[in-house]
């Protein structure tokens, strides 16, 4: 396949392309040259001056121009060589419920430019809301879509100068819906409280306030090189942590998802925060957490996941309660060992009680006999 279009040739790669010399005679001999050069791809002349380039490659791109014998100019011409379109691989991101970004990447790459035409349509196919292109970028925007349609097609069509293709790509908006991560992630210490910190942040700016869509918000954190997270969901900013490790520095992460719509997608997290909670500088011993990480290091001992921190509950009234568990189990054990030892010893009564009897048996047999 080849085409003219405004002085260029194109054609397909890898195919016989014909070049003609326009201002030629039959029988009339003319000499092309490419790039200024006499020298040319992998060709042959016909009697009319044709050019025929056999199995074009890239290197074959270029201005071709043809003279007669006296060196006259007779005919130029640039050629373009590359694919037809082929399929689009299409992705599309919902940030919001009122706009969406659709981007595509080429299965077939070309080497020619192209124009795109995006439409989004409704499963009826009855309406349609224009995708506004941007060739650079090669992703579209759509405004204000129909959020809450059930299912919608987004339909791209690819065209260059060899041919055209036609991409489609079914969607649902709010199984896509996906926020940007919170903004202004702050984690501060609170003074006079060394186990606790505050956390706050702000909503991401591309997603609309004024119409009242709220967002859940994921916030984990856990001391730096622990392997376990410790985790709250919240719907307000900020929020009072009240489990961090005393002396220990804290990593701090933030997500966000559209609390109504369950079937929605989670932000990415924000980046670590780092923060460590208050240190009372004039505490002369490093703090009860110190003694117990000698037996238990942050890498190995698992932390509580938690979805709500409930402030009634502290952590000494959880060490206290421990300590209470510890002491039942040993109560109950000397318990069950004194048991064990009445029991041994009513059995073995019971055997020498047993014992005398036959004896006394015996011996009133024995008197009982005639001598």
């Amino acid at each position: 396949m080849q085409t003219h279009v405004l002085g260029v040739q194109y054609a397909l790669l890898e195919s016989n392309v014909t070049l003609a010399c326009r201002k030629s005679q039959i029988r009339t001999p003319v000499f092309w040259h490419h790039n200024n050069s006499a020298v040319l791809p992998w060709h042959k002349v016909t009697s009319d001056g044709t050019l025929v380039l056999l199995h074009v490659d890239l290197s074959a791109q270029g201005n071709y121009s043809c003279y007669d014998n006296g060196g006259l100019l007779l005919h130029s011409v640039k050629l373009r060589l590359g694919h037809r379109p082929g399929s689009l691989s299409i992705s599309c991101q919902v940030p919001n419920h009122t706009h969406v970004r659709c981007s595509w990447v080429e299965s077939v790459k070309t080497f020619l430019p192209a124009q795109y035409n995006a439409i989004l349509l409704k499963v009826t196919g009855q309406e349609s809301r224009t995708c506004v292109v941007d060739v650079s970028q090669k992703h579209c925007d759509i405004v204000l879509p129909a959020y809450w349609t059930y299912s919608q097609t987004l339909s791209v069509q690819e065209t260059n100068a060899l041919g055209s293709e036609t991409t489609y790509a079914r969607m649902r908006l709010h199984k896509l819906l996906k926020p940007n991560p919170p903004q202004s992630v702050l984690v501060n210490e609170l003074e006079g409280f060394p186990k606790r910190l505050n956390i706050s942040w702000e909503l991401p700016s591309s997603w609309p306030q004024s119409l009242g869509y709220p967002l859940l918000f994921h916030i984990r954190y856990r001391p730096e090189g622990s392997l376990y997270w410790s985790e709250v969901f919240t719907e307000q900013s900020p929020v009072v942590i009240l489990d961090v490790l005393a002396g220990h520095l804290h990593e701090v992460q933030v997500r966000a998802r559209d609390e109504p719509d369950n079937e929605s997608l989670w932000s990415e997290w924000t980046a670590v925060s780092l923060c460590r909670p208050w240190d009372d500088p004039t505490e002369l011993f490093p703090p009860d957490d110190t003694f117990l990480e000698d037996f238990f290091p942050i890498d190995t001992k698992p932390e509580t996941s938690t979805t709500k921190t409930d402030p009634s509950v502290s952590p000494e009234d959880e060490g206290n309660l421990g300590l209470v568990i510890l002491l039942v189990l040993f109560s109950v054990v000397i318990l069950t060992t004194v048991l064990s030892l009445i029991f041994v010893v009513w059995v073995r009564q019971r055997r020498r009680n047993h014992v005398t009897k036959q004896q006394l048996s015996s011996m009133v047999k024995m008197k009982s006999m005639p001598i």
